[in-house]
């Protein structure tokens, strides 16, 4: 039985379904908006993921007597509310942009209609994946920019939480990634997945030929061998006496890694070995991936940037209520005013304007009204779950694999702009539209 997601949450927000079950107030139909205020410093633009992972834990977000027990057990909340939570499922319509798809300030990335007392329940577990994952996309999605025609590898497992490093080679695959060195995420998104060795493979045997021939012996000549462990000239001049010109590739992890593609390159190709890749590890971002353009190399290894959002942790995403029913049963918008946290009350809906050569220009979004599109543009809000089921496609490796095409597309019609490294404002401007109420 898959575990309960219904805990991964904050305790407040039980407690506001108490008062709220206590005021009447509580079974007021609402919705609730995904957005982010600003980028972090210098990016262009965002990427979202990590929607199919909440559409999928959100099959699970119910409470089992285990959690009510807990809940009753500390006092967390009365029985009114335990009796709410334990037939508990969220029965209302999540719409918002397809995983994959590029954002800006105030993008309505996620609606969540439903409601009060279910949608409140699950703004901490959405955003505490949303936050995470589109960090680590975003990041992935400027290293894969960066990296031009040349794969990047998502090889950082080892640098984050076990559970977080799953997500994170999901959302680096989605944002163009080819391969991670996750085994965990490879079954259960059906992700290709890469290693060989590393040093202390080298440093178990009793010279480095006996490793170097074990790798070979073992995984064949098409292997990458790891050659810095102690002399890399020597270590590549001892690969290529070994396994001959059909040596699939070395792997550099330390020193100056742009002089040293160079001259190894001239090594093995001084050698015969022209077919012989070469591949860069060694704590890369996408400024150490852009600073390797013209270096010889095949392919980028990324570990600890990439997991931890290179520089941006977290995406800054809110959950804010834009909308719920009055006493008189009306629906009408609602904002908080609050100095540097206003949010924008009303309904979104949101098209990407895109000029006659498909470049996109602006993010439109209508607050209570249709977005005004031209034949060209782009509508960006999609539904993912209607009346409480999902919508097929977005989860999965499915969810996968639709993602990785949708960012790759999405990405195509942002302005050259959207490459560069430097600081800068958003590639496009977020525009509101609104009409009189």
């Amino acid at each position: 039985m898959a575990l309960s997601t219904a805990l991964l949450t904050d305790h407040y927000e039980l407690t506001m379904l108490q008062a709220a079950l206590k005021s009447g107030a509580a079974h007021r139909q609402c919705t609730f908006e995904v957005f982010t205020r600003r980028l972090p410093a210098g990016r262009r633009y965002g990427v979202l993921a990590g929607t199919g992972r909440f559409l999928e834990g959100l099959q699970n977000f119910t409470f089992s007597s285990k959690e009510l027990d807990f809940l009753a057990n500390r006092g967390i909340v009365n029985d009114e509310t335990l009796e709410y939570l334990e037939n508990y499922r969220f029965s209302g319509n999540i719409s918002g942009y397809a995983e994959g798809e590029v954002f800006f300030p105030y993008s309505p990335v996620l609606q969540i209609q439903g409601t009060f007392a279910e949608a409140v329940l699950l703004e901490t577990y959405l955003l505490s994946i949303l936050n995470y994952d589109s960090a680590v996309a975003s990041a992935a999605s400027r290293m894969s920019l960066a990296a031009g025609t040349r794969p990047c590898l998502e090889m950082g497992s080892r640098r984050a939480h076990d559970q977080a490093a799953v997500a994170a080679a999901r959302a680096a695959i989605i944002s163009g990634f080819t391969a991670t060195s996750n085994l965990e995420a490879g079954l259960r998104y059906d992700l290709p997945t890469i290693g060989t060795s590393a040093h202390a493979f080298t440093l178990l045997h009793d010279s480095e030929e006996d490793a170097f021939r074990a790798q070979l012996d073992s995984l064949g000549l098409d292997t990458t061998l790891l050659v810095d462990t102690y002399d890399v000239e020597k270590a590549v001049r001892l690969a290529i006496e070994l396994a001959g010109d059909k040596l699939g590739g070395v792997r550099l992890d330390s020193g100056d890694l742009i002089a040293q593609a160079m001259w190894v390159r001239e090594l093995l190709d001084s050698l015969g070995n022209h077919n012989t890749k070469i591949t860069v590890t060694s704590d890369l971002d996408e400024y150490a991936i852009a600073s390797l353009a013209a270096a010889p190399v095949n392919s980028y290894g990324v570990g600890t940037k990439l997991v931890t959002g290179s520089g941006a942790p977290t995406s800054s995403m809110v959950y804010k209520i834009v909308a719920r029913e009055n006493s008189a049963g009306k629906m009408e918008p609602v904002a908080k005013a609050s100095a540097g946290k206003a949010s924008v009350g009303g309904v979104k809906q949101a098209v990407r304007k895109l000029d006659r050569y498909g470049v996109a220009t602006a993010e439109v979004i209508g607050v209570d009204t249709e977005s005004p599109a031209d034949s060209n543009d782009r509508a960006l809000i999609v539904d993912l779950v209607r009346n409480g089921e999902l919508v097929k496609g977005y989860t999965g490796a499915t969810g996968v694999q639709a993602a990785t095409k949708r960012h790759a597309s999405s990405v195509l019609e942002l302005p050259k702009a959207a490459t560069r490294l430097s600081n800068g404002d958003p590639v496009i401007p977020t525009e509101f539209v609104t009409t009189e109420r």
